[in-house]
């Protein structure tokens, strides 16, 4: 699949920096992040399929999404990456560091573990869906209409951003239809551990202070397929901790990326 990216900062000799956002997001998420990175690295913020404005599918599994990583990489002439993902984007970024080690120079997992979850994503799909883009013509009408399903306000405006103007109206940009339907492949995760799957290069996890995807007890299976994992908590933080602490998620990142050998 031929993914949207957008490419910055100062092309080189080393391998770039790769982003992949989380599931309901897009690259505009990470553009800040980006343009910090991209002072002392070529970087590449990606839409996933189904997501932004990459071309949309039927089939979204972790394998499927890496060959799209990989034809990126190929596209751009790109050998290998340090890929970094964010929730969705990191359970792409771990599959394809495990499937394809040679392409990856080193990883950076943001707030997710190679686990399956139990999914909570129903009733948020639900409303979506249920939204009548025929009846409302402004993100504000649209933002009223989720508000009884989906109380928090901070993760309506996240999830607004994909309602987008078409011909006059309203439609969403995201295949609603294609991640309900594969949710729960979404939530779950290969498994690597049947084959003895290792990624030995060095690998960053982060994870947010206050959250609850990457516990103690998601840690031996961190270090069974990436045994060079560091595991740094980033303090006062939730899921989203790159927004919610953009300082020292930079910091942590920087620090990462400044220790990787040349």
């Amino acid at each position: 699949m031929d993914l949207n990216f957008v490419q910055t900062g100062q092309p080189g000799n080393n391998p770039p920096v790769l982003i992949l956002h989380g599931l309901f997001g897009s690259l505009s998420n990470w553009r800040s992040i980006a343009a910090n990175l991209g002072e002392h690295h070529c970087v590449i913020t990606v839409d996933l399929r189904n997501h932004g404005q990459s071309p949309h599918a039927a089939s979204m599994s972790y394998p499927e999404m890496v060959e799209d990583i990989i034809g990126l990489l190929d596209k751009l002439d790109h050998k290998s990456a340090i890929v970094a993902g964010h929730s969705l984007g990191g359970k792409v970024a771990m599959t394809c560091a495990l499937q394809f080690p040679d392409r990856v120079k080193a990883l950076c997992v943001v707030d997710i573990a190679p686990v399956s979850y139990q999914h909570d994503f129903d009733v948020i799909l639900s409303a979506m869906k249920s939204l009548p883009l025929d009846k409302i013509t402004r993100r504000a009408d649209a933002d009223r209409y989720l508000m009884s399903a989906i109380v928090d306000p901070l993760l309506r405006q996240f999830l607004l951003q994909n309602l987008m103007t078409w011909s006059g109206g309203l439609r969403w940009r995201i295949n609603l239809s294609a991640i309900d339907d594969k949710i729960t492949a979404i939530a779950g995760f290969p498994d690597f551990t049947s084959d003895n799957s290792v990624y030995i290069k060095p690998v960053l996890f982060m994870r947010g202070e206050n959250s609850d995807y990457v516990l103690p007890e998601h840690f031996p299976l961190i270090k069974k397929l990436f045994p060079a994992a560091r595991i740094r908590t980033i303090s006062n933080s939730g899921h989203w901790l790159h927004a919610e602490q953009p300082g020292l998620f930079l910091n942590c990142l920087n620090e990462f990326l400044d220790e990787l050998p040349n």
